[in-house]
């Protein structure tokens, strides 16, 4: 069983006793969250589609922690002009852990 849930502006393919990271919630460790934009559901080969979401349908989990990406970083340069800028950026994530899918 397995379900595709609209989180924070991202469409993320979720399935029951599995991790994810989701772009950053609020909330603190251990925090229970629920996603009620459920855009399919898929139960053993019958699937659901919603238009655009399923009425009633929700998805829940559990808060894991907050934690962030590796870092990228960004270089500009114009050759013969001197001008060089080196910017570093972090990417934060919420790692969430999917309980149910109704």
């Amino acid at each position: 069983m397995y379900a595709i849930v609209e989180i924070a502006g991202t469409q993320v393919k979720v399935e029951k006793d599995k991790y994810y990271y989701t772009p950053l919630l609020e909330g603190k460790d251990g925090d229970k969250v629920e996603f009620d934009n459920v855009l399919l559901v898929d139960n053993d080969g019958k699937v659901k589609v919603g238009a655009p979401s399923i009425k009633g349908s929700k998805v829940t989990g559990k808060i894991l922690g907050h934690v962030k990406d590796d870092k990228v970083i960004v270089f500009k340069k114009k050759r013969r002009k001197g001008y060089k800028v080196k910017n570093g950026h972090r990417q934060q994530f919420t790692k969430v852990l999917i309980e149910g899918i109704k």
